[in-house]
């Protein structure tokens, strides 16, 4: 049985649940709401504080663990990088009060932060050359300006929203952060095996996400220019139609390019043109 620690509510958490449900992992819900069994599938969850889970994998509480990276770095990186899950995306940021003039890093200098990451802010203020003093408090960072208790946030920043409800403006990014997978240094064998399953089937999802399968009908003396247009994973697939001056062929795109292509696979004389979702790609 391999034991994933999970955030306990939350973005990361809805997140994090979307994925394991992809995967195959459905949990058994019961009065134990701390630790669930999977049906299926042997692993359980254990969901905690996202500060707590670096730890807890860290010291064989749990086996692995998806958690923030802000959260992996401040504690210290003693577990495994697995691998970035490239979900729950934001930063780790520096804030001032909307109507202060901001010349720059300088700026800092003598000033109080408030931050739940007292570590990675350290670093960075060391690497800027800043001195500052730093305020520790957990949780609803974003008033400390507002109430004297200091100059300046250094909080996680998704959309602003909550910097601008306050009327703070963001500045400076310390680090970018987004989900990660990370586990006990020292997993046994069985233990290593459920989850190199469990990662391969996280990697054919996260490898269908921002792609689109395509298949169209298109003139044979026009293929090798469409083909430019969809080089696929390795080549498009190419079939002969019972026209003989006529093939299918089938591809894979990225959405972000999606129509751009199909307006140029259109203008080269393509025609029924099916565009279908990917739910997963094995690669």
């Amino acid at each position: 049985m391999l034991r994933i620690a999970v955030q306990s509510k939350g973005r990361l958490y809805d997140e994090t649940m979307a994925l394991l449900e992809e995967a195959g992992i459905r949990l058994n819900r019961g009065k134990r709401v701390l630790l669930l069994s999977a049906k299926g599938f042997p692993v359980e969850t254990l969901f905690l504080r996202d500060d707590d889970i670096p730890q807890s994998v860290a010291h064989g509480v749990a086996d692995v663990g998806i958690v923030g990276e802000n959260e992996y770095v401040e504690k210290g990186r003693k577990a495994r990088l697995v691998k970035r899950l490239g979900f729950s995306r934001c930063r780790l940021a520096l804030a001032i009060p909307k109507d202060e003039a901001y010349p720059g890093k300088e700026w800092f200098e003598g000033k109080t932060i408030a931050t739940s990451y007292p570590h990675i802010l350290t670093d960075y203020l060391a690497r800027q050359g800043v001195k500052a003093e730093l305020h520790v408090i957990s949780g609803s960072v974003e008033i400390a300006p507002g109430i004297g208790l200091a100059d300046a946030i250094c909080d996680l920043v998704s959309s602003g929203s909550t910097l601008a409800g306050h009327q703070l403006k963001e500045v400076e990014t310390v680090m970018p952060s987004e989900a990660l997978l990370i586990a006990h240094p020292r997993l046994t064998a069985d233990k290593q095996a459920i989850l190199d399953e469990l990662l391969f089937r996280f990697e054919a999802i996260l490898a269908a996400e921002g792609k689109k399968y395509v298949l169209l009908n298109a003139p044979g003396n026009r293929l090798g220019e469409i083909l430019d247009l969809l080089p696929g994973m390795k080549s498009p697939t190419v079939t002969p139609l019972a026209n003989g001056e006529w093939v299918s062929v089938q591809s894979v795109i990225a959405e972000n390019r999606f129509w751009e292509i199909i307006g140029k696979l259109k203008a080269l004389g393509a025609e029924g043109i099916l565009i279908l979702p990917i739910e997963k790609l094995i690669v």
